[in-house]
């Protein structure tokens, strides 16, 4: 009787160890939440926002673009100024920078000032997104990092996936003011989760052993970032003018219903890819890159019928749901020790690339015509799928047991 009592508590006592930390974690999926949703706010309110800064479509879509490059030029000195900071305080930081100028935005109708808040707020991002993944690797126990990267990272498809959707509504309710106070209410509560249920990990010196020259040798890391750069830019350019686009196809009326459709398949892409990213890593991402490009096909080809407009849009929100937590699983896995340096790249690559989405698309959106945007996509997913097929050596390497290892 007395071994049976040991074994089941020392069995109820491994469960524990071997559970994840889910209120942590959703602290930090609410961070990357706020973070792309602000990033990405503007992108369902082009027509609104614009006609109150007196500008045009194409001209307001760079309020993303800025948001996005100030993200990328942050990201890795931000890191490094705080990389001895405690976690959770870096955190509070950044969100409390992203609060402030979203209230500001909101009650800004001038563009110059308005570009110069974006720019700050993207600067808090650049906080923000370095963070997400090595904080959730930390904080899972052994064998489960894939799994809890996972989980800290969905919150970027589901904030385009709900978040973009709801603002929309909003914006039809209240004017497009409203939904950047609801963002910035939003980002408020999550600075109070986070401050009740996030441990507050000590910061890490950066190891001078890894300069960023170094760390970009390392085999296998630049096909990923250029696979990540190439997968990235053809969202941003598909999804910031996702409005126009359904405009030039007759389908106006129903954005928030093809958004919503986006964002259905994109959290179950969520539930999918976390179930299978510890040991799967390597066919998921080389099926998203191809889900994608399949979609964007379609969307080019048959953009004419409605119905196949949703089932292009539901594959490609499936496809994008879980992407960003793929490329810094491999990221992670392929630079080891070098982990944290590399993600600081990582998100410089994934942030630039949403700079350059949004550019090159209201380039094309001008020159060329609101049609070219899907074949702009198309051949930078090409080169997507190509690297990640290719990748099999380093990048996305061949072997069943290829779960994501921890940062350090």
């Amino acid at each position: 009787m007395t071994d049976t009592t040991t074994s089941t508590a020392s069995m109820t006592a491994t469960a524990r160890q071997n559970r994840l930390p889910g209120n942590a974690l959703l602290g930090l999926f609410l961070a990357g939440f706020i973070s792309i949703l602000t990033e990405c706010l503007p992108a369902g309110l082009l027509p609104e926002l614009g006609r109150t800064l007196h500008t045009s479509v194409s001209l307001t879509g760079q309020t993303v673009t800025l948001y996005a490059l100030a993200t990328a030029l942050g990201a890795i000195p931000l890191a490094r100024a705080t990389a001895t900071w405690p976690r959770k305080n870096v955190l509070q930081l950044a969100l409390a920078v992203v609060a402030v100028s979203n209230v500001l935005t909101a009650m800004s109708s001038d563009f110059t000032l308005t570009m110069v808040l974006r720019f700050i707020a993207g600067l808090g991002t650049g906080l923000i997104w370095p963070l997400l993944g090595g904080y959730a690797a930390r904080l899972a126990p052994m064998g489960r990092e894939g799994r809890a990267i996972a989980i800290a990272l969905a919150g970027t498809p589901i904030g385009l996936a709900l978040g973009i959707p709801l603002a929309t509504w909003l914006s039809s309710r209240g004017g497009w003011q409203l939904a950047f106070y609801a963002a910035a209410a939003v980002t408020v509560m999550t600075m109070a989760w986070v401050l009740v249920t996030l441990p507050n990990l000590p910061g890490q010196p950066v190891d001078a052993r890894f300069k960023i020259s170094q760390v970009l040798t390392t085999p296998g890391l630049r096909p990923i970032l250029f696979a990540l750069a190439t997968y990235m830019t053809a969202h941003n350019l598909l999804y910031t003018y996702i409005t126009d686009f359904l405009l030039h196809v007759g389908m106006a009326d129903q954005a928030g219903w093809v958004l919503f459709a986006f964002g259905v398949t994109s959290v179950l892409s969520v539930l999918v890819v976390g179930t299978h990213i510890d040991r799967h890593l390597r066919t998921l991402v080389v099926s998203s890159t191809l889900l994608f490009g399949a979609s964007v096909l379609v969307l080019g080809v048959l953009a004419g019928a409605p119905v196949l407009v949703y089932l292009a849009v539901a594959a490609w929100g499936f496809a994008f749901g879980s992407s960003p937590s793929l490329f810094v699983g491999a990221t992670i896995n392929a630079t080891g020790e070098a982990a944290n340096v590399a993600q600081s790249i990582t998100i410089t690559v994934f942030s630039a690339s949403i700079a350059v989405g949004g550019f090159i698309g209201g380039l094309l959106l001008a020159g060329l015509g609101t049609a070219s945007i899907t074949w702009g996509a198309l051949i930078l997913l090409v080169a997507a799928a190509a690297t990640a097929v290719g990748g099999a050596k380093h990048a996305f390497p061949k072997r069943p047991d290829g779960a994501v290892q921890p940062s350090t």
